[in-house]
């Protein structure tokens, strides 16, 4: 199978939890758009994946330089194969303190995107990656997050599970028969295709997800405390769907 195939699948799994996939990631590239005050910004992916994130921003914005982060050997290899010659992909663990050092950035970014990817983080690994993004990123530079980032079951218990039934909802309009593959299934596939053996090999070497249990930093309250924290001014939610949203903080 071709690399371009294994990433359609990839987006493809995606979608069986993550309805409205593809408006959050146009949302988000809006925002960019009308953040950064300039044809070229400097944009950082975290959590990048295979780079289905950071392709789609550099159509909407071609002039961008987008350095896009992950700590996954297997997904950056994708990504390095179908779009390493317009991006830029780093092998990093945002937990790790000085991840920002490896980027090689020789100036301020203008913005920071991240999808589905900063609720594997601790809430301590959070705060201490929003305090090192604050120094990386430009005053007035904009953190935009797209997660599924839910309401707190002992402040707002109610608002949680209206939040989540309204995607499960749609979810179930979506596809009432359910899909063809989801994310164990698109890995078990991954591993078992040959040509991807040495990608994969790398992978279970450095044991990369195997920390993924939950979502330890799933709460919306979390993030913004993090991000206040760390120095970002205004912080709220430009776009949602039920506990689907997209965060975005400004850096005072």
């Amino acid at each position: 199978m071709s690399i371009q195939s294994w990433i359609d699948r990839w987006d493809a799994q995606q979608e069986v939890n993550l309805p409205d996939r593809e408006e959050r990631f146009t949302a988000l590239i809006d925002a960019v758009a009308e953040g950064v005050g300039r044809p070229d910004p400097l944009v950082l992916d975290l959590g990048c994946g295979p780079g289905s994130l950071s392709v789609r921003l550099l159509k909407q914005l071609p002039e961008a330089i987008v350095v896009a982060a992950d700590a996954d050997p297997l997904l950056l290899g994708l990504g390095r194969a179908a779009y390493g010659d317009t991006i830029r992909f780093v092998e990093v663990d945002l937990a790790v303190p000085g991840w920002s050092a490896q980027l090689g950035l020789d100036r301020q970014a203008d913005a920071a995107v991240s999808t589905t990817a900063l609720h594997w983080l601790s809430p301590a690994a959070l705060a201490a990656m929003y305090a090192e993004l604050a120094k990386t990123l430009r005053p007035g530079g904009l953190l935009l997050n797209g997660d599924h980032l839910g309401e707190s079951a002992q402040t707002a218990p109610t608002l949680l599970r209206i939040g989540r039934a309204i995607i499960e909802r749609e979810e179930r309009r979506r596809a009432p028969a359910g899909h063809a593959e989801d994310w164990s299934g698109w890995w078990a596939a991954v591993k078992a295709d040959q040509e991807l053996a040495d990608l994969v090999a790398e992978r279970e070497r450095k044991q990369t997800g195997g920390g993924h249990h939950g979502s330890p930093s799933g709460l919306l309250a979390t993030h913004v405390d993090a991000l206040t924290a760390a120095g970002f001014a205004e912080i709220g939610t430009l776009w949602q769907r039920g506990d689907n949203r997209l965060l975005c903080a400004v850096l005072a």
